[in-house]
């Protein structure tokens, strides 16, 4: 019986290590993201990286990679010699980022009108409720929370990986924006109203009704978020 070769195999505590050193990197730029997400490293402001060491218990080194990965996904500026600050909100950006977003909305109204389960369907309707539920109480905050998840569930019925990687880091930024502009209420009941319509089609498994409405309610919160960042200070 031959032998099988090992030596291109790593032993498993350095499959282990290497598997830790990734968990963390990962853990860190969301840790990181969310932060800039919610306003706690404000927008335009430098990033206190020995404040941030401390707070997670790392080194500058791996906590320099995570800045890294979030300037390259728009949350970061990297400024040689003078450190990084958050990168500051441009309303310009808003427009060419809903513009893509639509794009694979409609995609995500095709393909999810076609491949919903009826689990899908379940969990996609708890957090409607759930929105509704937000909304009566007016917890913005919250409602925004959802909102997110609400969206990224349907994506996540289109089954395809990729749509559901680049959507997520398109909300990703949006999200961002929503904190920041602190969107009115009444687009907040609106936007409730059209997410009723979206179940419908999707109940319906409707695919060019569906595409349709995402790509309305993506046009719309585009407007409210445009008009409001031209009302910021």
């Amino acid at each position: 019986m031959a032998e099988t070769d090992v030596r291109d195999e790593p032993p498993d505590a350095e499959k282990e290590g290497r598997a830790g050193e990734a968990s963390l990197h990962e853990t860190l730029v969301s840790r990181l993201r969310q932060l800039m997400i919610e306003g706690t490293l404000e927008s335009g402001r430098r990033i206190p990286e020995a404040d941030l060491c401390r707070r997670f218990g790392v080194s500058r080194t791996p906590l320099r990679e995570a800045l890294k990965v979030l300037a390259a996904q728009g949350f970061v500026e990297l400024r040689p010699n003078r450190g990084a600050i958050v990168a500051p909100v441009y309303p310009d950006q808003i427009g060419p980022i809903f513009e893509l977003k639509g794009a694979l909305e409609r995609l995500i109204g095709l393909t999810a009108a076609a491949r919903v389960t009826q689990d899908d369907l379940d969990h996609i309707n708890a957090l409607h409720l759930e929105l509704g539920a937000a909304l009566d109480r007016g917890d913005m905050d919250d409602y925004t929370r959802l909102n997110y998840a609400f969206h990224k569930g349907l994506a996540q019925v289109s089954g395809n990986a990729l749509l559901c990687e680049t959507y997520d880091g398109l909300q990703q930024r949006i999200w961002r924006y929503r904190f920041v502009v602190n969107e009115d209420f009444s687009r907040v009941a609106d936007s409730f109203a059209e997410h009723d319509q979206i179940m419908i089609a999707l109940r319906a498994r409707t695919p060019l009704d569906l595409a349709a409405r995402l790509e309305a309610h993506n046009l719309k919160t585009c407007e409210a978020m445009l008009l409001a960042t031209r009302q910021m200070p």
